[in-house]
């Protein structure tokens, strides 16, 4: 089985630091751990705005991880994480849509 790069960009991390609940923080980090192996068959593929991007659930469902998968170099880059909010600002899809328009997500 192959071992895959994962990659947290610095807004990510920032994310995650700023989870004030360790048990959730490390679910989050052990579930992108899990990224390391066969991340092309976990999460979901998205669309419009995020194409190109995928989706995972983390901590019950609440929390989003999206990342890109480079499989030319073997790495999984996580862009941003955050919890699910539909039709609030702080919607972690919403930020990544943002990010994306901003042309943040593409770089490291």
């Amino acid at each position: 089985m192959k071992e895959w790069q994962v990659i947290l960009l610095p807004i990510a991390k920032k994310q995650l630091s700023a989870i004030t609940d360790l048990r959730v923080r490390q679910n989050i980090s052990k579930r992108i751990d899990r990224l390391r192996y066969n991340p092309d068959t976990q999460g979901k593929l998205l669309a419009d705005d995020l194409e190109g991007y995928r989706s995972l659930r983390a901590v019950e469902q609440r929390y989003r991880i999206i990342y890109k998968i480079e499989a030319s170099n073997v790495i999984v880059t996580v862009v941003a994480l955050g919890i699910r909010k539909d039709g609030d600002k702080a919607d972690v899809y919403a930020l990544a849509k943002k990010l994306a328009r901003l042309g943040l997500l593409d770089s490291e």
